[in-house]
């Protein structure tokens, strides 16, 4: 249990940190380019590190259908930071959890407590708190896309949750990478193609294709057969911590009260929804079965 705690916040650092470093990489390329790039060099590492597990049908199937979820994700996310702050991004992305307990009691149909519902209205006051409501505000393109990235992520890790094996956390992550890779490269045609890469481009590519996608996700996944769901949520609750430190420790903004209050918020529905669910939660999952066992 600690072992996974520790894993699933470093998972939590790593990709709280990506959101400005992906913001700094679309003004190189297109977002396609990018996640083509990104997407496929995690592949490469991690096929290389699973080996002939990939072969395993329930890993291709699952994987593949797991692949299709996580590309809808990162495209979305990538291109809401278009047009959206990384810190705005992060606390949106951040529904994500909040969604999770409803899509796994229709996955699952157990019993979902009242934690989920009221972690779900304080996260949308503080989505309202955060974008604002007036004639000229609201939610921009980049915030709805994000939201759109925040649903098929609550979906991945309900997913990732019921699929995951414990041993072949690897093999399945390989095949989602390289589903992503994939569909991100048949879609470069259908936006904007945009190349101008530069060593801090290429420096993004690497950073985020072999620590925060296949290091990452591959601990992830393995992490999340060690623990709870609702644990593995209250943690990854504090990228957006993470993400708006980083933001503005680089000079990238300066949120204001709105920005600031809003976030709270969101992480505070997360934190109602989660830690509801954990004190009726087992401390620990029940091993997975032979087929089935996620952020």
């Amino acid at each position: 249990m600690a072992s996974a705690t520790l894993v699933l916040s470093l998972c939590t650092l790593i990709w709280g940190l990506t959101f400005v470093v992906v913001k700094d990489a679309l003004a190189a390329s297109d977002p396609f380019t990018f996640l083509t790039l990104r997407f496929a060099l995690g592949a490469v590492a991690c096929l290389a590190w699973a080996r002939g597990r990939v072969l395993d049908r329930t890993t291709l199937t699952n994987g593949l259908g797991l692949g299709l979820v996580l590309f809808a994700g990162y495209a979305f996310q990538t291109f809401g930071l278009d047009d959206t702050t990384p810190s705005r991004s992060a606390f949106i992305t951040g529904l994500a959890v909040i969604g999770v307990p409803f899509l796994s009691w229709g996955l699952s149909r157990t019993a979902m407590s009242w934690a989920p519902l009221a972690g779900a209205a304080i996260a949308i006051a503080g989505l309202a708190r955060l974008t604002g409501f007036g004639p000229d505000e609201g939610l921009s393109r980049g915030d709805l896309l994000t939201l759109a990235c925040a649903a098929s992520y609550a979906l991945h890790i309900a997913l990732t949750g019921k699929l995951a094996r414990d041993g072949a956390s690897v093999a399945l992550v390989a095949v989602q990478l390289t589903t992503v890779a994939v569909l991100s490269a048949l879609c470069i045609p259908l936006g904007a193609p945009r190349f101008h890469p530069t060593p801090t481009y290429w420096a993004a590519v690497a950073a985020t294709g072999l620590i925060a996608s296949a290091l990452a996700i591959s601990i992830q996944t393995w992490a999340q057969t060690r623990t709870t769901a609702a644990r593995a949520a209250v943690i990854f609750s504090l990228e957006p911590v993470v993400a708006l430190a980083a933001s503005v420790a680089l000079g990238r903004e300066s949120p204001g009260l709105a920005e600031l209050s809003g976030g709270a918020l969101i992480i505070a529905g997360v934190l109602v929804s989660e830690l509801g669910s954990l004190w009726r939660a087992p401390a620990v999952r029940p091993a997975p079965a032979t087929n089935e066992s996620t952020g």
